[in-house]
């Protein structure tokens, strides 16, 4: 099946490799003098790591993280060897070599994975690139204070390891009221004043709009690049990224009075055209968004109705005229008026969420690559020369 093959696949996701692009460079122009990275753990957030980090280096970005060792090795067969990968979940017992040897940047978040990362330097005869994380408020991974401290007072234990810069992770960037971001950040310059000139990273993309005390030497965007809104409750100025289609399977009337779908969770209150559309919760178009989810047919709105199922929905289409919906007729899942953070909305969840858990089973197609329109027109254009 090609990436194209819709009639093959039954759904589409079309993925602006330009959007992608364009974010990265808004957000690196906000930053000043730092160095703007892209996080493409995940599979870059479920769009295509292989197709997505070579897009961003030919943008001009130099720096990429990634989650697992398997994923940083996989990234560097793709972009070669001028890129720094950098791997957040640092190196488990007994894949340093492998990491070292893939020229991958560990992300170091304990002693022992300090001691162990030493080791394989000392076995290697040479220096090894490293970045330290320190925990400033999330509980989940990095130094803590009075390890940081053993780590500054006693300098050998570095010895052999080429420590890039120290970084850490905010919990809340998203929300600028929260004043857990500045209590972080002074953790975070309290910890850097006992290893004095080492660089810094701490904003994600939503610490980019905190301001510059955040900016530091590197930030680390991911969710900002694939088109989700950094701050909460304000507009979104990244530009949209994917596009969503799913075909209609079949379309039938029905009565009022007639339930639809598994546990005949929705009931027709009138005469009603329900249009079967394929993509189902094995797709990541989630269960809870039965009843609740919204999609689109030509501009107009359309209500999911019913449980989601495996493999599809059911949308009252009751509204479109009959001889503009058919069979193999394309329903909008997600667009540009309809995107991932409106979808997460309905499913009391998260944009990153609905990325992420995007299957494999959608015939993909990349746009960009400096041809065709670009802007934040562009996906709705460009996929829509596919449909014809």
């Amino acid at each position: 099946m090609s990436q194209f093959d819709l009639p093959v696949a039954g759904a589409r996701l079309c993925i602006d490799l330009d959007a992608v692009c364009d974010n990265w460079r808004l957000l690196r122009a906000r930053v000043g003098g730092a160095n703007c990275a892209a996080v493409v753990k995940a599979d870059a957030y479920g769009l295509g790591a292989e197709r997505v980090a070579p897009a961003l280096q030919a943008a001009g970005c130099r720096h990429f993280f990634v989650a697992h060792l398997g994923e940083g090795l996989r990234l560097r067969e793709v972009l070669g060897g001028g890129a720094q990968i950098f791997v957040l979940h640092g190196v488990h017992p007994g894949a340093e070599a492998e990491c070292a040897g893939g020229h991958l940047t560990p992300v170091l978040n304990s002693l022992a994975q300090v001691a162990a990362w030493q080791g394989t330097a000392a076995r290697a005869g040479r220096a090894l690139p490293a970045v330290l994380q320190v925990d400033t408020g999330m509980a989940r991974l990095g130094m803590e204070a009075d390890e940081w401290a053993l780590l500054a007072a006693t300098p050998g234990r570095l010895a052999g390891i080429n420590v890039r810069f120290m970084m850490s992770h905010l919990v809340s960037a998203e929300d600028p009221a929260d004043p857990t971001s500045g209590r972080q950040l002074a953790r975070f310059q309290t910890l850097r004043e006992r290893m004095p000139g080492l660089g810094a990273s701490l904003a994600n993309s939503s610490g980019i709009f905190l301001g510059p005390d955040y900016h530091f030497d590197l930030v680390r965007p991911g969710a900002a690049l694939y088109g989700l809104a950094p701050v909460r409750g304000q507009a979104n100025p990244m530009r949209p990224v994917i596009r969503l289609q799913g075909q209609v399977l079949q379309i039938r009337s029905i009565a009022a009075g007639t339930p639809v779908g598994y546990s005949h969770t929705w009931v027709a209150t009138r005469e009603s055209r329900i249009a079967t559309v394929a993509v189902g919760y094995a797709d990541g178009y989630l269960r809870s968004l039965g009843n609740r989810g919204r999609v689109s047919f030509e501009g107009q709105q359309l209500p999911v109705v019913g449980t989601v199922s495996m493999d599809t929905i059911t949308v009252d289409a009751t509204e479109v005229p009959r001889e503009r919906l058919g069979e193999g007729s394309l329903i909008d899942l997600a667009d540009p008026e309809n995107d991932a953070d409106a979808i997460a909305d309905r499913a009391s969840t998260i944009g990153y969420e609905i990325l992420t858990g995007l299957g494999r089973r959608y015939a993909r197609c990349y746009l960009g690559g400096g041809e065709g329109p670009r802007g934040t027109e562009a996906i709705g254009k460009r996929a829509a020369l596919l449909v014809r």
